[in-house]
């Protein structure tokens, strides 16, 4: 409110469409930093990538600890998906967010969305598409949710695909 009273437009952060966006800088796990502030490059929304190109992008940025970034990559996926994967994705986005709570050190977030990431792709399990590791994968969101639940652990590195001969391929995760 302004000194005589009026309310006053507050100038916001809009994208090309006129819709609000925050564009302040990142941290590496999403975080806002302030105008100025030296952050993570903040990934394009609304790219289409392939499913290769997803998990491999998705697999780097959560190997390098940002998985709320790989969140963004793999929520690109969901929303440009067709029907038959849409779930799939979107639950691979969830596990991300899980993960991103889980090092932002909200436990309730994070044990709330790994279980329903995990809730997502459980019906991609028996024909796992693009090389997947469903079946590690939720393997490895539901431990992490029991121990988010106790209390107890640091959320692990999931792995989104399975490598043949790999010793780790059965936990989904490294």
């Amino acid at each position: 409110m302004s000194s005589d009273g009026s309310a006053q437009q507050l100038d916001r952060d809009r994208d090309e469409e006129g819709r609000a966006r925050n564009a302040r800088p990142r941290d590496g796990l999403g975080r806002p930093l302030p105008h100025g502030a030296p952050g993570i490059e903040r990934l394009p929304e609304g790219v289409v990538r392939t499913p290769e190109v997803t998990l491999t992008e998705a697999q780097r940025l959560l190997d390098a600890g940002m998985p709320f970034h790989a969140h963004e990559i793999l929520e690109d996926a969901w929303k440009s998906s067709d029907e038959e994967h849409r779930m799939l994705w979107k639950g691979l986005a969830q596990l991300a967010v899980g993960a991103t709570h889980a090092a932002r050190g909200n436990r309730t977030g994070a044990f709330s969305l790994l279980q329903r990431g995990a809730g997502n792709i459980e019906a991609y399990r028996q024909d796992p598409p693009y090389g997947i590791d469903v079946a590690g994968l939720l393997g490895w969101a539901r431990a992490e949710a029991a121990e988010l639940e106790h209390g107890l652990g640091q959320l692990s590195t999931p792995r989104l695909r399975l490598t043949p001969g790999d010793a780790t391929a059965d936990t989904g995760c490294r």
